[in-house]
C-alpha cells in the first residue's frame, strides 16, 4: 500500500537508467523520497540499482525493461509509467552510445546504427513523452545530449550529428510546449568519467557523475532551456562555434 507521503512524492522516469550520469541522478531523486520507474536494457542492473535507491530514501522503486532501439515497445513502458502514479513529474532520457569514430566512419551500417540509438530512439521517446506531459498539463522532461553536437568535428562527427539532431528536436519541443506547463531541459555534459569514456584519456576538463547529476537535478527543477555540465563547457563551446570556417578547418579538435 502507499503511503500518504510517498503519494506526494515526485514521480520520476528515467530511461536508460543504469548509465552512470543516470544513476547518480536516480541517488540524488531517492535521497528527496521520490518515487522512480527505471527503465534500461539489463533487469539485472536495474534490479542492483533499486535495491540501492530503496536504502537511499526513495518512497518506491519501479523498473521495467526495454532496448531504446526497439521503438515499438515504448508505448507500452511509458503507458505503465503513467497507469503507476497517474502522471509523471520528471522524465529523463539518458541513453545513448560512443561509437568509435573510425569505425563508424568506414560502415553506413555503423553510421546509421549510431544515428538510430543516440538520435532516432531519443526522438521516438521525446515524441510521445511531450504528448503525454501535455495532455498532463505539468512536468519537465530532461535529455543528455552533449556539446559534440554544436559543430561537427573530425574527431566525432557521427555522433555530434546524432546529438545535433537531439539538441534542435528539443529546441523545438520547448518552444511547442512553453505554453502548455511542460518544460524542457537539453543537458549538454562535456567530458564525464563513465564506463563509456572508459578508454579515452583524462584530463583536467573531466567531471565525475555526481558532479554533473546535482546540476541536473537542479536544472530539472527550474530550468526550461539548455544546460551546459560542468558550466565552463558553454564558454568552450561557443570559442569552438565561433571560429571562422578557415581557422577551424586547420585546428585538430
Amino acid at each position: 500500500m502507499t503511503s500518504a507521503s510517498s503519494a506526494t512524492a515526485p514521480r520520476v522516469l528515467l530511461i536508460g537508467a543504469t548509465s552512470a550520469i543516470a544513476q547518480a541522478v536516480a541517488r540524488v531523486y531517492a535521497g528527496r523520497g521520490a518515487r522512480l520507474l527505471l527503465v534500461g536494457r539489463r533487469a539485472d542492473a536495474l534490479q542492483a540499482n533499486a535495491a540501492d535507491l530503496r536504502v537511499r530514501g526513495a518512497a518506491e522503486v519501479e523498473t521495467a525493461v526495454l532496448d531504446a532501439n526497439l521503438i515499438d515497445d515504448h508505448a507500452a513502458v511509458l503507458a505503465q509509467a503513467w497507469q503507476r502514479w497517474g502522471g509523471l513529474d520528471v522524465a529523463l532520457i539518458a541513453h545513448g552510445v560512443m561509437p568509435d569514430q573510425a569505425t563508424a566512419q568506414s560502415s553506413v551500417q555503423e553510421t546509421l546504427a549510431c544515428l538510430h540509438t543516440n538520435a532516432g530512439s531519443v526522438i521516438a521517446l521525446l515524441t510521445d513523452l511531450a504528448n503525454r506531459f501535455e495532455t498532463q498539463g505539468s512536468g519537465v522532461i530532461g535529455v543528455i545530449s552533449s556539446p559534440a553536437g554544436d559543430r561537427g568535428r573530425a574527431s566525432n562527427y557521427v555522433y555530434g550529428a546524432a546529438k545535433a539532431a537531439v539538441t534542435n528536436f528539443a529546441s523545438g519541443l520547448r518552444h511547442r510546449l512553453v505554453n502548455r506547463g511542460v518544460r524542457v531541459v537539453t543537458v549538454l555534459p562535456g567530458f564525464v568519467d563513465t564506463p563509456m569514456t572508459a578508454s579515452l584519456p583524462k584530463g583536467p576538463l573531466w567531471a565525475q557523475p555526481e558532479r554533473v547529476a546535482a546540476d541536473i537535478t537542479r536544472a530539472l527543477d527550474t530550468r526550461n532551456g539548455t544546460l551546459y555540465t560542468p558550466w565552463f563547457w558553454r564558454w568552450i563551446m561557443a570559442i569552438v562555434t565561433h571560429l571562422p570556417n578557415a581557422l577551424f578547418l586547420r585546428t585538430k579538435l
